[in-house]
């Protein structure tokens, strides 16, 4: 790495591409709490917990806007389960309080959204997402409760049952539950879906919100935890970031948003120049249990290691320790008690360890790591992620940290087999996309195979072309489905422009473990 700290900026031919690098830097320290798209599910929440919340009926509209013609929300398949469940949930909410109107609207797409998930909660298991098996009880029981008496213009739901997809039950909620009656201290992870609490979550005495207000960094379980507009951190918090209309999942996401971003341009070879400040932050925000991805959130082995790995690559590195915590002995656990393994967080644990090569037991833990990571390759070449709706995410992640950090043969065939997907699944006009072509997408597969290692394969060669050919027809417009998994899929904004940008780059080749020329002014 060629690193040009406290020199002068490094100037690039193409200022089109500067430029915007230079504007995604600024909007991160601009707006420390991050960017990410607005969430249905969490919404839907703030409209049934906060009708008080200043930006109500712009919340109401705003999902009467994004239903579907078939009643559902969200994305495709299991992925509308949960925001459909909680939008249809929040206008029989809205109905019965009578808040909104008008009420023929209301009840006609509440009855629209019944009949969706009369069918699709029967249809098979819903995905991966955190909190699901928590989140889908807790709404069937609110909806169910509405339907005992329906509002007006529901009558023939009155009585009617919904069913739970295979393989879930209300266990874990009533446990859930009892903890916070109890007035136990609930698991810092589980803080962020304090909203299936019901009325045991209000003022739930084993729940603290963060210095700032947030719990669980979430305006649902911050608006349940709180329960009503009693002055204070919480209240402000929710008026931050939910005052205008709809909100997202999860937010601050300052670590995360930064680490991702950083970490993405350095290994592209984008020229940048960083503020000493938000490396400053970034750097303080790994404790000796890590870092997590923004405050009211547990610390976790995926921000951690992209935080160590950007601080590398910016010349500022911290002890990779802070990862030994999440060593199994076989793989590395998000967080301790995980229900799971994550190949991603694993790619990036590769890649943090990667980057400290002297590091005492380093080499054999990468060899552990990186053998983990080969035996969960599917038989086409692809790797899948829990944190992500598409394989290509994935994929990128983990062959370039095995391209970059480990030699050995399992590890260069497992390449070129994802080489091969990649190949194999370039659409016509250039694009890569697990429903459609995206430009997020795009990015990660040219990134993947620019950083791949094979510069005198010409199928490799002509395939990046496409897709960076692609990519300037969308003209730096990285707008798209959301594909990241929180409680709904949800967009990092900034994360997926940094993705846009890095791949749309004009070096030919991603500059893998150097040439990245990098400032800190």
């Amino acid at each position: 790495m060629s690193l040009t700290a406290g020199r002068a900026p490094v100037t690039h031919p193409d200022d089109r591409r500067a430029g915007p690098v230079r504007d995604l830097v600024a909007a991160m320290v601009a707006n420390p709490a991050g960017e990410t798209s607005a969430s249905v599910y969490e919404t839907g929440r703030l409209v049934g917990l906060a009708p008080w919340l200043p930006g109500h009926d712009v919340r109401v509209s705003w999902l009467l806007d994004r239903q579907r013609a078939d009643g559902g929300w969200g994305g495709p398949g299991g992925y509308a389960l949960v925001p459909t469940l909680s939008a249809t949930e929040a206008l029989l909410t809205v109905l019965r309080r009578g808040d909104h109107g008008p009420a023929a609207a209301l009840a006609g797409a509440a009855h629209r959204g019944l009949a969706f998930l009369a069918g699709a909660l029967d249809a098979g298991t819903p995905p991966d997402l955190p909190a699901t098996d928590l989140i889908l009880p807790a709404l069937r029981e609110a909806v169910e409760r509405h339907l005992a008496q329906p509002p007006a213009g529901l009558a023939e739901w009155a009585g009617a049952r919904l069913p739970l997809p295979a393989g879930l039950d209300p266990g874990r909620l009533n446990r859930v539950r009892g903890l916070l009656a109890a007035g136990r201290p609930v698991p810092e992870k589980l803080a962020h879906a304090l909203e299936v609490g019901g009325e045991q979550a209000r003022r739930a005495a084993g729940v603290r919100p963060a210095e700032a207000g947030a719990v669980g960094a979430s305006p649902a379980a911050t608006a349940a935890w709180l329960g009503r507009p009693d002055p204070g951190p919480a209240l402000d918090y929710l008026h931050a970031v939910g005052g205008r209309g709809p909100v997202p999942c999860a937010s601050p996401i300052t670590v995360f948003e930064r680490a991702w971003v950083l970490g993405i341009l350095a290994r592209a070879g984008v020229p940048l120049t960083v503020p000493e400040s938000l490396v400053a932050e970034l750097r303080a925000a790994v404790g000796v249990a890590g870092a997590a991805t923004g405050p009211g959130l547990p610390a976790d082995a995926d921000t951690t290691s992209v935080t160590l790995y950007a601080l590398a690559r910016l010349g500022r590195p911290l002890d990779v320790s802070r990862l030994d915590p999440y060593d199994t002995g076989r793989h590395f656990c998000t967080w301790p008690g995980e229900d799971g393994a994550s190949v991603t967080t694993n790619a990036h644990v590769l890649d943090a360890l990667g980057q400290h090569p002297a590091h005492l037991g380093v080499a054999a833990t990468v060899d552990r790591v990186a053998g983990w990571l080969v035996e969960r390759q599917e038989p086409d070449g692809r790797w899948g992620d829990r944190w992500h709706a598409s394989a290509y995410y994935a994929t990128y992640c983990v062959l370039l940290a095995l391209a970059d950090h480990a030699p050995g043969a399992a590890a260069r065939a497992a390449v070129d087999r994802a080489v091969g997907w990649l190949l194999e699944t370039q659409r016509a006009d250039g694009s890569w996309g697990r429903w459609g072509g995206t430009a997020e997408e795009t990015a990660y597969a040219v990134l993947a195979l620019a950083g791949a290692g094979r510069p005198e394969d010409t199928r490799v060669a002509a395939a990046i072309v496409r897709g960076r050919h692609r990519l300037s027809e969308w003209d730096g417009r990285a707008d798209g489905p959301a594909l990241w998994h929180d409680k709904d899929l949800y967009r990092p904004t900034l994360i997926v422009h940094a993705a846009v940008l890095a791949a749309s780059w004009s070096d030919g080749e991603s500059a893998g473990a150097g040439n990245t020329m990098i400032r800190i002014a």
